[in-house]
């Protein structure tokens, strides 16, 4: 390193002997800058640091005038130090003062200053400010230079993380380490929780950051990353899944890197300039990280995901710590964090003590989800980096029902969203006042309300909610919380449960759904460009006939002596449900010969959620015995816009034209045909959407359990003569209203409806 009076591993051994001197903060910083100065024969050394209102106060400095220590405060998009911060990357210049981001500040007097070195303070890759050497000759520092002030930015880090500063910063002004924060992201489990947070992967926490001996910790990160690689390969060898939830495509990224030259020459220099091994991988962690949250391309956040998974489990190897956290230390009231996961991982919790659920990723369709509106916790989405913002332990507000999080609230906000808490209980208290009352609208229509399902947990929500059955249960679950193929006994067992849960009360079940972004960890997934639109569900079934077939008979035997209702998934074409049907009757035959006891009825019907089917209803409707409507998928299909795709999944409505004629159309061709009708979805699932639908004639619909006590109080109140009457013109109009779901929040306005 030009210049330095004994390199980077001197610095940092002085450093910690500064460290573990018993000053105040202020003199210890103050140690700091010095020691940084001299070592890089700078003229200035600098400390900024990030407060909680965003801005960037000068903490400490040697070479400008120390009057303007706690003095000069800088936005985020002021000055170079700004930019540092705002870009966190280092800004390396000759001539800092004729670049466009300078900023003159009187009070530093560094206008003598030319050459200028800043580099972001990073932890966990959030910028808690940034570390500045300047020189009064045009001088372009060097790479090692640069490299030996972003592994002393480490050591300051810690500093600032440890709160250590919190005794010299102004009330209102305090770094900015532990900010409250209020985010917003994609609400994906109704309800409000608040508790403390739990991460799923617990972030390691390097202690030692400065090395003893440089070659021992090379020696350490050499093993390490061999053992790593053959951890990997013994994986992929033995077609295992990692965690449960890892599959061989994210596998074979993981070994790709764990061979990539760059990312391993990044680990050695980091330790070569004086870091342990582990203090060394959270460094190139950390940049990454940082690099992580300003990158927009979505493949290249995968490849950098995937690196920050790579970094935890080389750092979890360096310390020797399991990667699995330890679930029976659940603390009370339990608010769970995680960059992503698998419904398997969280059924492994002790739900009596989860409260809600965060994640940087995740829609409200995928199963994660499903299963947290199963299990009745509040959650929320598409929260960038927040297992990066937060801390065990740390106090959290989840609102289910916005996609609002608040991370370390303010009082005033705890004590709103109190009452908020104690409101809904009231209200949950009016709904199951209304659970044994028959949901009768005010002009005599009668409408059966059925739950969705599709886990034994479910289950208790039918006597709960007062429902009249489950009018869709998602068989698939079970097959993916799973870490094998279920056996035919295994599938039996749940179907008779599940039969013996519901009583009289009919259950319909759908056959399995699988494929598209239903990938079962122990199936080997298929490479398909447009995965919704490919090989899934009916399609997979009937060119996997085995698998079909021992479902059919599962759920054939479960049935002895009962009634069973059956729908196939995924029908494009009345031909595909001919074959679907043709092996149900070939499995009653099986089961006959061999005299099994066989379901008093069995009827079979079909979901519609393919446009295709819409034009073959005539002739499709001699062959059924019932009509399921899935709303989301139909929705998906007929606006060609992918639903889990948050940039257009928002983009249509479904309480519009379109949709609306063809729920009317599948409807009266129906009720023409005698057929029974239901729908199942999330249009089903608010009472605005449900209005809407009575209005078209729909007497049946399946919902999420949480959703059918403010659904009932709807149409308790409702008349659904006035619903039609207020719908179907909306339809018929030349030019259909652009807005229908603005007249229809009119109309129950005016009815006083409670949505």
């Amino acid at each position: 390193m030009r210049g330095a009076l004994g390199g980077p591993r001197v610095l940092l051994r002085r450093l910690r002997e500064v460290m573990a001197e018993p000053v105040s903060a202020q003199e210890r910083l103050d140690k700091v800058v010095v020691l940084i100065a001299a070592n890089m024969v700078a003229e200035v050394c600098s400390v900024y640091v990030l407060r909680v209102d965003g801005t960037l106060e000068l903490y400490a400095t040697e070479g400008l005038k120390r009057e303007a220590v706690h003095q000069t405060v800088l936005r985020q998009d002021e000055g170079l130090v700004g930019l540092v911060a705002s870009e966190a990357q280092p800004v390396n210049l000759s001539e800092a003062q004729t670049h466009p981001a300078f900023s003159y500040r009187p009070e530093t007097g560094e206008e003598i200053y030319h050459s200028f070195l800043g580099v972001p303070i990073l932890r966990a890759g959030n910028t808690l400010g940034v570390l500045v050497v300047q020189n009064r000759a045009r001088r372009t520092y060097s790479e090692e230079e640069e490299e030996a002030l972003q592994t002393t930015a480490m050591v300051l880090a810690e500093m600032i993380a440890s709160g250590e500063l919190l005794s010299i910063a102004k009330p209102g002004a305090e770094p900015a380490i532990r900010p409250r924060l209020h985010l917003t992201g994609q609400a994906l489990s109704d309800g409000i929780a608040l508790g403390h947070v739990v991460l799923h992967e617990p972030r390691v926490t390097v202690k030692d950051v400065i090395a003893d001996d440089v070659p021992k910790e090379l020696k350490r990160l050499d093993e390490a990353i061999a053992t790593l690689r053959a951890d990997l390969d013994l994986m992929l060898e033995r077609g295992e899944v990692a965690d449960g939830g890892e599959h061989r495509d994210v596998l074979d990224a993981y070994r790709m890197f764990a061979h990539d030259k760059g990312w391993l020459r990044r680990l050695r220099e980091a330790v070569m300039t004086g870091l342990t091994a582990e203090a060394g991988v959270e460094r190139v962690q950390s940049d990454n990280r940082a690099r992580m949250l300003r990158v927009t391309d979505p493949y290249l956040r995968d490849r950098l995901h995937d690196l920050d998974d790579l970094g935890n489990r080389l750092m979890r190897q360096l310390m020797g710590q399991d990667h699995a956290p330890p679930r029976e230390q659940l603390p009370d009231s339990a608010i769970l964090v995680a960059r992503s996961m698998g419904p398997a991982a969280l059924l492994d919790y002790d739900r009596r003590k989860l409260r809600g659920l965060i994640l940087e990723e995740g829609g409200p369709n995928s199963h994660v989800a499903i299963v947290a509106r199963a299990l009745g916790i509040a959650a929320v989405g598409e929260i960038e980096n927040i297992s990066g913002l937060v801390d065990p332990g740390d106090a959290v507000i989840v609102d289910g029902a916005t996609g609002d999080i608040h991370i370390r609230p303010p009082s005033d906000i705890e004590s709103a969203y109190s009452e908020r808490v104690k409101l809904r209980a009231r209200r949950q208290a009016q709904y199951r006042a209304l659970r044994d009352k028959p949901c009768v609208t005010k002009d005599g229509e009668s409408i059966a309300l059925m739950i969705n399902a599709g886990l034994l947990v479910d289950l208790p929500h039918l006597s709960e909610t007062g429902a009249g059955g489950i009018g869709l249960f998602r068989t698939e679950l079970q097959f993916m919380i799973a870490t094998e193929m279920p056996r035919i006994s295994e599938q039996l067992a749940l179907y008779r449960a599940v039969l013996d849960s519901a009583g009289d009360r009919p259950v319909t079940f759908r056959t399995l759904d699988i494929g598209g972004d239903k990938v079962l960890p122990y199936m080997r997934a298929e490479v398909e460009e447009n995965p919704a639109l490919g090989w899934r569900a009916i399609r997979l079934g009937l060119d996997r006939p085995g698998l079909m077939r021992s479902q059919i008979r599962a759920l054939l035997q479960a049935a002895a002596s009962r009634e069973l209702k059956v729908m196939f998934p995924m029908v494009a074409t009345v031909a595909e449900f001919d074959e679907a049907k043709g092996m149900i009757e070939r499995e009653l035959t099986s089961l006959r010969r061999r005299r099994h006891k066989l379901p008093d009825r069995v009827e079979v019907g079909v979901m519609v959620e393919v446009p295709s089917l819409l034009f073959q209803l005539d002739e499709l409707m001699p062959k059924v015995d019932f009509l399921s409507v899935g709303s989301n998928d139909l929705a998906q299909f007929l606006y060609a816009s992918d639903r889990g795709n948050r940039r257009v999944a928002d983009r249509f409505d479904p309480i519009s034209a379109p949709m609306l004629r063809a729920l009317k159309m599948i409807a009266e061709k129906a009720r023409a045909a005698g057929k029974p009708v239901a729908l199942c979805g999330e249009l089903a699932s608010k009472p605005i959407g449900a209005l809407a639908l009575v209005g078209l004639g729909y007497r049946a619909l399946s919902l999420t359990p949480s959703a059918l006590g403010p659904v009932k109080a709807m149409l308790l109140e409702l008349d659904a003569k006035k619903a039609e009457a207020a719908v179907v013109p909306l339809l018929e109009t030349a030019s259909p209203s652009p807005n229908i779901r603005e007249r229809l929040e009119s109309f129950a306005a005016s009815e006083g409806l409670p949505l």
